[in-house]
């Protein structure tokens, strides 16, 4: 199996996932654990995944209420050496069966470290995982609205709670909803273009997602108008960029995104560092705020957005991940917050 890049770069290596091809965009993630939950990450969707930390599937795939989603999302996997034999004690199966069984391709051997670098210097590329020495036509997910094929169709609530909130599901990870599960709540999940402004509820969660946020045009249309209402409002991940939009900000494509459960971001406030994790190939562009929305969170390693917040209101964002899965759990106090401010 070959990884063929947009630019003609190709890298040779040994299948063990499912036997076709793929195209996508080629990203990386330099998580050193969480496979499982990176690989059912909605963000995923459209995206070839290169994991920089060379072994990879020693540990198996445990069952399926670990997952982030009900299946593989990403559309294809590079590493440098899978681990055939697994051992763990949650393990069900073996990483290539899993993918095998989902129809996703995969390829090791690959130098990966070479693989980022040209990545990091030349920034995203299109690529394709092929069993053939013909290159087809690359694909490129972000023309299409992603958001519409990951998110749910119909509208599912859990809890029975006296605070209702609404949490409109742009690919949301499943351990959003595990971590806003309170005795005292209801979450209503609802489609990314379901229209929420007449329904009754407390307060609004919009969730992390794949690709362009400007695609996603109904979600920021209904975010606008919930603004009119005054109720608190979190984003999380794209949630961010989507919050930003509807106040009138603006967002761009970042040269090679930040993907892994390493990302240090700075309170602008207080100083603190958190670490966090992170999938995202678009930030907020800071100075296009308008002058009543200030910055909460800062990249410490490039100084992107990593958070905004409304000077008197109840809305802020977080472009990192509070529910981690996988990742450290330092900022997990985000939804604390949220829900004790209701």
């Amino acid at each position: 199996m070959r990884l063929i890049l947009e630019d003609g770069t190709v890298f040779e290596g040994q299948s063990f996932g499912a036997p076709r091809n793929a195209s996508g965009e080629v990203v990386f993630n330099t998580g050193m654990t969480g496979y499982v939950e990176s690989l059912t990450d909605p963000s995923y969707a459209g995206q070839i995944l290169v994991c920089t930390y060379p072994l990879i599937g020693n540990y198996g795939v445990p069952d399926k209420k670990l997952f982030e989603s009900e299946k593989i999302q990403i559309a294809g996997l590079v590493v440098s050496e899978y681990s055939e034999q697994y051992s763990h004690h949650d393990a069900k199966e073996s990483l290539g069966d899993w993918l095998k069984a989902s129809g996703v391709p995969a390829i090791t051997g690959v130098d990966t470290r070479a693989l980022t670098k040209r990545l990091r210097e030349h920034g995203v590329m299109l690529g394709q995982l092929s069993n053939s020495k013909k290159v087809g036509k690359f694909k490129d997910p972000n023309k299409e609205n992603l958001v519409a094929r990951v998110s749910i169709k119909k509208k599912k609530t859990y809890g029975n709670g006296p605070i209702k909130i609404m949490a409109v599901d742009c690919g949301m990870k499943e351990n959003i909803v595990r971590s806003l599960a309170r005795p005292e709540a209801t979450i209503i999940r609802v489609p990314w273009d379901y229209d929420f402004t007449n329904d009754e509820y407390d307060a609004l969660l919009l969730s992390n997602g794949p690709g362009d946020p400007t695609r996603c045009v109904a979600t920021i249309e209904h975010i606008e108008k919930a603004m009119r209402d005054g109720k608190p409002i979190l984003g999380v991940c794209l949630g961010n960029q989507l919050l930003a939009l509807a106040a009138g900000a603006r967002t761009y494509k970042l040269k090679y995104g930040h993907r892994g459960q390493n990302q240090p971001c700075l309170d602008s406030q207080t100083g603190r560092c958190y670490i966090t994790s992170q999938n995202h190939g678009y930030a907020v562009d800071t100075k296009s705020l308008p002058s009543d929305w200030g910055e909460w969170f800062t990249n410490a390693n490039d100084a992107s957005n990593e958070g905004i917040r409304h000077k008197t209101k109840p809305w802020s964002s977080v472009q990192f991940h509070p529910e981690a899965s996988p990742g450290p759990t330092d900022t997990a106090w985000i939804f604390d917050d949220f829900l004790k401010a209701l």
